[in-house]
């Protein structure tokens, strides 16, 4: 054998050595290393259409919001990334009692303000099938999305995923109309879905916009889900009674947060539009 011929040899040796140590130590090192999937699609948020119709507060109240919806996330992201977190907890559905509670509005407010987290990312699921303001609110209405995945088996709801133009932040529509989605959303199919969402990346929340749980067996079904529950009242609108027949259909042990819209609540800066209140603590008033 030649020098050129030993010299090819040894390079071919070396290059088998090094992949046999880069290969990861067996299921337990694949399992450390997140998938990393681009999103086939990507949109740009209208901020000032959303601000127009309602979804985002009006500009003077900017910094105030922000700083209402710092107090409401922190407490959710901690559980959900905790040093003994469960994967389930990254799984977070936001419903309330009734209609006209402002749940739509506090889900995209709240998925901006992870969204703007360096440690971690927010899927938004518009999982209000029948009505899917998020989807409409965001322009993708008529694109591929939970619905599509829970029909079709053999369809990565990963794939359906789309991307925007604010770091941190993806959707994922609601889909086609159909019928018997209480049925699709209570399937063995749905539980697959949510696994997928959950095994993405270990540092991404899935957020999930549900429809109100007095009026839609959908939610019913959907609250199963998730490992933490946010509900949404209004102050002056959700009867009480309303309310506490919601709390009665969620897992009190997976309710996070009640936030009650349009209270006035003393504080240092006064009046607030919104006020939260932990799953453990008692309003004073409503």
């Amino acid at each position: 054998m030649g020098v050129i011929d030993r010299a090819i040899e040894k390079l071919r040796h070396n290059a088998e050595a090094a992949k046999l140590t880069l290969r990861p130590a067996g299921p337990a090192a694949d399992a450390a290393v997140p998938e990393v999937v681009t999103p086939a699609k990507r949109i740009a948020l209208n901020l000032v259409q959303l601000r127009a119709t309602g979804y985002l507060p009006e500009e003077r109240e900017e910094r105030r919001f922000a700083d209402y919806y710092r107090a409401i996330k922190r407490p959710i992201i901690q559980k959900a990334v905790g040093p003994d977190a469960s994967a389930d907890l990254r799984l977070i559905l936001v419903s309330s009692a009734l209609p006209g509670d402002g749940k739509t509005f506090t889900t995209l407010n709240l998925a901006l303000s992870i969204a703007r987290e360096h440690d971690v990312s927010v899927l938004l699921v518009d999982a209000d099938i029948p009505k899917g303001h998020i989807s409409q609110a965001l322009g993708v209405q008529n694109e591929p999305g939970l619905v599509d995945a829970l029909l079709d088996d053999t369809r990565d709801v990963e794939s359906l995923v789309i991307g925007t133009d604010v770091r941190g932040l993806e959707v994922l529509s609601a889909g086609r109309p159909a019928g018997g989605t209480t049925e699709l959303i209570a399937s063995a199919r749905m539980a697959q879905i949510a696994a997928r969402l959950r095994a993405r990346n270990p540092r991404r929340l899935a957020l999930f916009d549900s429809p109100p749980l007095l009026v839609s067996s959908e939610a019913r079904a959907l609250v199963q889900i998730p490992g933490q529950v946010v509900l949404v009242a209004r102050a002056g609108h959700t009867p009480c009674q309303a309310l506490l027949e919601a709390i009665s259909h969620v897992d009190k042990t997976k309710l996070q947060t009640i936030i009650l819209n349009d209270a006035h609540v003393r504080g240092n800066e006064g009046y607030y539009g919104y006020s939260a209140y932990g799953s453990e603590t008692k309003s004073e008033s409503t």
